[in-house]
């Protein structure tokens, strides 16, 4: 048995809103997927050493602030430059249709507006990932919800 693909889920910035962060991470690991939630006002630097830590296959940035603009590309910049340029990235919030095309240009594979069906997600990161609909659901998975990047 294959073990589920993890998930970083993590709210850059000095953006203090957090529950759609929460909503999506609970939606990926009710679907099968293994998250970790780093917690609120994480640097680009701490999500992509988190990222590389945790050996996730994918990280969901939020931002609610208006900073997704510097703060999304810069954790792009991070992971690579920390080796893991192979991590999907995704993310959500409050971010005005015309910085849609700004993002996906610097490596954020897809974006999801506010009131996006959860189950949309889902279905992206499965496509994306190459993993059925079954993907982990026999594996014990755990959203952690604490600050802490690591939950071992």
């Amino acid at each position: 048995m294959t073990a589920p693909k993890r998930i970083l889920v993590a709210k850059p910035g000095l953006d203090g809103h957090d529950r759609g962060a929460k909503v999506v991470a609970r939606a990926l690991r009710d679907a099968g997927f293994e998250v970790i939630y780093t917690g609120l006002r994480q640097t680009p630097a701490q999500i992509a050493q988190a990222a590389v830590q945790e050996d996730v296959d994918a990280v969901g940035l939020s931002s609610l602030s208006g900073a997704h603009r510097e703060l999304f590309p810069a954790v792009v910049r991070a992971l690579r430059e920390a080796g893991a340029g192979d991590v999907v990235v995704f993310g959500g919030g409050v971010i005005p249709q015309e910085d849609v095309a700004v993002l996906l240009q610097a490596g954020i594979e897809r974006l999801f507006p506010p009131g996006t069906d959860t189950r949309e997600i889902v279905r992206f990161l499965r496509e994306r990932l190459g993993v059925g609909e079954d993907q982990g659901a026999s594996a014990s998975s755990s959203a952690a919800a604490s600050s802490s990047p690591s939950r071992r």
